[in-house]
């Protein structure tokens, strides 16, 4: 299963499982093999790579189609078909260096509401993206990681020259685990916009400054109409 769900499942609703046939996914899955080949993936990994961003897609898609747990409006919902994704694309998963951050104190994030939730620094990624360098930071939410079955659940907010354009203006997230060595992948084909881009009941953090990336992120959900 994708990493994507933890965190908004215990903060906002939970996720489900996926029901694309094998056969749409192989179909699919043919078409990128050489692609993903050359980006680090080899060709016996890229199915369950592809896989598992066609599976992170249809999720967000069936919950966002449930009445019980979509965060549109009443009106939005009515004509709910599906989100808008970029093209998955293999140049965005990218392999960057995990730099550990130890002794951060935990702050309040800035939210688009009054809510401040806490979070700390818990490392940065470091990687070159077609010659430039990007850098960023890292953060775990303190109440989250307090819970059984997440303490290794970690969080990234981020803009990029999309927003405001092709993607949302005020950012997007990413959700992602502790790694194990020093290297982390950083997967923005799973990048999914804040609720609060759907519904102004909701506070979602603020992407810091820190992580404004000065490249154009092609991949993930894209702006939604009419915002």
């Amino acid at each position: 299963m994708p990493i994507f769900p933890a965190p908004i499942s215990l903060l906002l609703f939970p996720l489900k499982t996926d029901t694309m046939s094998n056969r749409s996914l192989s179909s699919i899955a043919t078409i990128f093999f050489v692609f993903i080949a050359f980006n680090g993936i080899t060709q016996s990994d890229s199915s369950a790579w592809l896989n598992d961003v066609l599976t992170f897609q249809s999720e967000l898609n069936k919950e966002f189609a449930d009445s019980a747990t979509s965060p549109l409006l009443p009106e939005d919902l009515k004509t709910f078909t599906h989100l808008d994704f970029f093209s998955i694309n293999a140049e965005f998963r990218i392999e960057a260096k995990f730099v550990r951050t130890p002794n951060e104190k935990p702050f309040k994030m800035i939210t688009s509401g009054t809510r401040r939730p806490e979070y700390v620094k818990y490392g940065e990624a470091r990687f070159i993206y077609k010659g430039k360098y990007g850098k960023l930071s890292i953060y775990q939410n303190i109440q989250l990681s307090q819970k059984e079955g997440y303490e290794d659940y970690l969080f990234i907010p981020f803009r990029d020259l999309t927003s405001g354009k092709e993607s949302y203006g005020a950012g997007r997230y990413l959700d992602l685990k502790i790694p194990q060595g020093d290297v982390i992948v950083i997967d923005f084909n799973k990048a999914y916009n804040p609720l609060c881009a759907y519904n102004h009941k909701y506070s979602c953090p603020i992407p810091p400054e820190e992580n404004h990336l000065q490249i154009a992120v092609y991949a993930g959900v894209k702006a939604p109409e009419n915002h």
